[in-house]
């Protein structure tokens, strides 16, 4: 159900005529492979694993230590909507000043939608 939310929102989210693709949002990931995983075997890195985060409420990945701005929106009750994951993924030091992220952002808006339905394709099990 979640996932089908997910899909529904980023297909309002996306200009007339343009759709995500989680195939190509898989070949961004790439960027982020370094620090993230997603996936039955995904385990914390540098960054959280992904699995299940559209969603989910922030920094709330158990055993990983987030920077205390991430953890405070957490405590306020925001969650990673397909919006929110958005608005980060353009630029992470800009919509959470004080994360420990170092990762410059994805300028381009397709690449962030494509990256979020491919995220959205895993569970919190990585299935």
């Amino acid at each position: 159900m979640l996932k089908r939310i997910a899909a529904v929102t980023l297909l309002t989210m996306l200009p007339a005529g343009a759709f995500a693709d989680a195939a190509k949002g898989e070949k961004v990931f790439r960027k982020c492979k370094a620090c993230h995983a997603v996936g039955a075997d995904a385990e914390n890195k540098v960054g959280p694993i992904l699995n299940g985060i559209v969603g989910r409420a922030v920094a709330s990945v158990p055993d990983f230590k987030y920077s205390s701005v991430l953890t405070d929106m957490g405590e306020a009750g925001k969650t990673w909507t397909p919006e929110e994951l958005a608005a980060f993924l353009e630029k992470p030091r800009a919509y959470a000043k004080g994360t420990k992220m170092s990762f410059a952002g994805l300028r381009k808006e397709k690449d962030r939608m494509n990256i979020i339905a491919y995220l959205a394709s895993f569970e919190d099990g990585g299935s």
